[in-house]
């Protein structure tokens, strides 16, 4: 595997006045060797004579080759360095740098990016079809890796993200029906980090960070919305009935509990049944009761 190291490379602006200085001095000596050599020689040049023209020729050529070493590096980017298909190492350093002219230089991003994933149709835990969608937040940390060990590491981020994210949806039903299960819709702090861990997994060898992973959209499908509506629906119901007789009772037990510690009034168990009736029909009852006087006794 190729891992990131990084490239040897010289400041940029003291090797581009380097060969500014060096061509400058190319140019000099090629006019003074005009002037001093080749007029007054004529058309009467020897081989010999021509050696330094030749020379000029070339150094002013690889001076031009040179040139394309400067290399600017913007800030939050690499260069990945490639010569003659072998890694070379990266630049990181930013401004401008002079590095081989004869290497590619590929440029990457190191900045934090983001993405959300499609709305994908999948089934939960309890085979439930749900619509589910996620952001993640990743960056590059490993530049030799991103660009040389996966064909486009950007697509492999979605790819894979979307098939972490099917998978964890699978994994857990949308709503909780069990104590201590966890559910995409109660916890989503537990399944954002579950998610962000398991596309973590599957980018680790792409030398990807994902900084965070968290559930953008959460739904039953259409097709089974309103049948879970109800349910829910009717769950709500159940519990606050259940907490409307809980705490009726309660009240009931403490009207009983004070009328006899303060001996208001005797009862027997047929009055106490009547009266634990008629208090748990007040106290449970949807709308308001409407009092009715009786004018006889229970036993009448």
């Amino acid at each position: 595997m190729n891992k990131e190291h990084v490239a040897q490379t010289i400041p940029g602006i003291p090797a581009l006045l380097g060969l500014i200085a060096l061509t400058v001095a190319i140019v000099i000596g090629f006019i003074w060797y005009v002037a001093g050599v080749l007029e007054p020689a004529g058309d009467t040049v020897d081989l010999v004579m021509a050696l330094p023209l030749f020379a000029l020729m070339l150094a002013f050529t690889a001076v031009c080759i040179a040139y394309g070493g400067l290399t600017p590096v913007n800030p939050n980017e690499a260069r990945a360095l490639v010569l003659f298909g072998r890694y070379r190492g990266t630049v990181h350093e930013q401004g401008l740098q002079w590095v081989n002219p004869f290497t590619e230089r590929r440029k990457i991003s190191i900045r934090v990016r983001n993405f959300e994933t499609s709305k994908l149709k999948v089934n939960d835990f309890d085979g439930n079809p749900i619509e589910i969608a996620a952001i993640v937040v990743w960056k590059v940390t490993d530049t030799a890796e991103a660009l040389f060990e996966v064909d486009n590491y950007e697509n492999f981020v979605n790819v894979q993200a979307e098939s972490a994210l099917r998978n964890l949806a699978t994994s857990h039903p949308y709503d909780t029906h069990v104590e201590g299960q966890i559910a995409l819709r109660a916890n989503q702090a537990v399944v954002a980090d579950q998610l962000r861990q398991e596309i973590q997994d599957r980018l680790e060898k792409a030398g990807l960070n994902v900084i965070e992973a968290r559930i953008s959209h959460l739904a039953y499908a259409p097709e089974i919305a309103n049948a879970m509506l109800r349910r829910q629906q009717a769950k709500a119901v159940i519990a606050a009935r259940t907490l409307i007789v809980e705490g009726a009772v309660g009240m009931v037990e403490m009207a009983l509990a004070q009328l006899s510690e303060k001996n208001v009034v005797t009862l027997d168990e047929e009055r106490k049944a009547q009266m634990v009736s008629n208090l748990l029909v007040v106290l449970c009852s949807e709308h308001e009761t409407q009092p009715v006087i009786n004018a006889g006794t229970l036993y009448a």
